[in-house]
């Protein structure tokens, strides 16, 4: 029943389920409760008609395991290179054992010179826990990268429901308009942070405006 569930929610992004993943649909459900945050600070928060509109944030150096893929939908590219890294968390690992969920997920993306449109390769990132952040389990998917990501220092805010190409350049225009014009971000490459699974409908995500160094 649960794979069923899980077949809908893919089916929905435009991606078919692979019968291997039911036992990392397993695994990932007995451990739902058990999420760690990916570390950072609040360097500042900033309000608008009295409600939260943006922070500014620091996240520390760490080693994130990732992959690239650039299927013709975004909602794909996340899907598919997803269901790699839940094979990697839950089994197909140098350790051979379960590494633990962390929150949230990354997916960077690039514009178009013209800022219409997504470019189509997607790079979705999961932090590594704690516990291996010095040692990481060796991916045997050789599509899977360890990398070590510099320190990053985001403006940040908070959006819900479903990530389309639609919602995410409607998300980075929000933003922009808050902000105002600057130079101190990037404006070619964004993030979209992950915070819940893709089958809870109004989950929790947010955009990242990445800050120059």
């Amino acid at each position: 029943r649960l794979f069923a569930h899980w077949e809908a929610v893919a089916s929905t992004h435009r991606v078919s389920l692979p019968r291997d993943m039911a036992g990392p649909i397993v695994q990932m459900s007995r451990h739902s409760q058990a999420r760690e945050p990916v570390p950072y600070v609040t360097l500042s928060q900033h309000e608008k008609c009295e409600e939260a509109a943006y922070e500014e944030r620091q996240y520390p150096a760490g080693k994130w395991a990732c992959v690239t893929k650039g299927e013709p939908m975004y909602e794909q590219s996340v899907s598919m290179s997803f269901m790699k890294l839940m094979r990697y968390i839950c089994k197909e690992n140098s350790v051979g054992c379960y590494l633990g969920m962390t929150v949230p997920v990354l997916n960077e993306i690039h514009l178009t010179k013209e800022g219409t449109e997504l470019e189509r390769e997607v790079v979705t990132a999961y932090y590594l826990p704690g516990e291996f952040q010095q040692t990481p389990p060796v991916p045997t998917d050789p599509e899977i990268h360890i990398t070590e990501r510099a320190p990053l220092r985001v403006i940040t805010r908070v959006f819900y429901g479903m990530t389309t190409e639609e919602t995410i350049l409607r998300e980075i225009g929000l933003l922009w308009e808050l902000l105002g014009s600057t130079d101190a971000v990037l404006r070619e490459t964004y993030i979209v942070a992950v915070y819940q699974n893709p089958s809870i409908p109004q989950r929790r995500n947010e955009i990242w405006f990445i800050c120059r160094a």
